[in-house]
């Protein structure tokens, strides 16, 4: 064995009479030490100062996430391209830069450990198509209802902002700002990612009240029980809503930033975010106040409801000033 320039791999080169090419095999044994893209990056090296060109990489087995998520950052900041687009997208970017694809195609649904163990039995509203989800709303069934239509539209808000920056971090002469607005688009992408599990979590948090409103209540120690779930179930039923009030009032960071900031032929996108995180904190608190009504915990219920209505009330604040900025920015001021 020949210690070489990465830590924490075992490999050996060889070249392949049948295909005419030469291959590097490696073993990492601690991604963490060296990532695969900084291997993958000192093979194309190595190779270059040879004269040769690196076609591509296979992965062997399965990998975590995190070594493809990893991967696609580098390249986009190699490449001095937002950071702040979605994870699908980063996936695709760490594929083609490492000639992923090269040999066969390559799916991450397949190769991926997280995306193997995700439990696929339960059918998410995120997954669905705008259309589907629309219609979904719009049945006869009381869930999705308005907490998962306000973690949605601030899902939305925070959506409008990130694209506002990925567009902003590659306007023409704007060259030098690309990290800047990159780092805005980060965050609008995590609140964003946020929003949408609370989409679903609002149904979930729903669906906890209807199960315990149908446990048995035959006996005084059923009634006991089934009380006791419904007060518990309904407690979370008020965090839910309250978080995603929490979650969208965060994204006018961002909006306002890009009101201020970003590229002005994209303003009203930035008060189209505005509109849509207030929406969505004052759609949120109208189900924290449902949901504490049927509290028999006074002291939790106060608590809540307070900063509820601070948050509220800050949301409409913080609107009015972006509203205010955005005109601005239209009327050439």
């Amino acid at each position: 064995m020949i210690p070489g320039t990465l830590k924490a791999t075992k490999a050996i080169g060889w070249f392949i009479e049948d295909y005419g090419i030469a291959q590097v095999s490696m073993n990492i044994t601690n991604i963490s030490v060296s990532p695969v893209h900084v291997c993958f990056e000192e093979v194309c090296a190595k190779a270059a100062a040879r004269g040769v060109r690196v076609t591509g990489c296979e992965i062997v087995g399965l990998v975590p996430k995190k070594v493809l998520m990893d991967a696609g950052r580098f390249y986009l900041a190699k490449q001095q391209r937002s950071l702040g687009v979605s994870e699908e997208e980063i996936m695709k970017i760490a594929v083609k830069s490492m000639g992923l694809d090269d040999l066969k195609p390559f799916d991450p649904k397949e190769k991926v450990i997280e995306y193997l163990i995700e439990d696929h039995t339960q059918k998410k509203l995120v997954d669905m198509t705008c259309t589907g989800f629309a219609n979904e709303t719009a049945s006869e069934s009381p869930a999705p209802g308005g907490g998962s239509i306000s973690a949605y539209m601030g899902a939305l808000g925070a959506s409008l902002a990130t694209m506002v920056a990925n567009l902003s971090s590659h306007k023409p002469g704007w060259d030098e700002r690309w990290e800047e607005f990159s780092n805005w688009a980060v965050k609008g992408q995590a609140i964003k990612d946020e929003l949408l599990e609370l989409v679903d979590e609002d149904t979930n948090a729903f669906n906890k009240i209807m199960d315990a409103f149908g446990l048995p209540k035959k006996t005084d120690e059923e009634k006991a029980a089934r009380s006791a779930a419904i007060q518990e179930a309904t407690k979370y039923a008020t965090q839910v809503p309250f978080h995603t009030m929490k979650a969208a009032f965060k994204a006018f960071e961002v909006v306002r930033a890009m009101a201020e900031t970003g590229n002005p032929n994209s303003v009203t996108d930035a008060g189209v975010g505005a509109l849509c995180a207030r929406s969505a904190v004052m759609g949120a608190h109208l189900n924290v106040k449902i949901n504490a009504a049927s509290l028999k915990d006074e002291a939790f219920k106060a608590e809540i409801l307070k900063e509820a209505a601070e948050i509220e009330a800050a949301a409409l604040k913080q609107e009015a000033e972006i509203l205010q900025i955005v005109n601005k920015v239209i009327q050439g001021e």
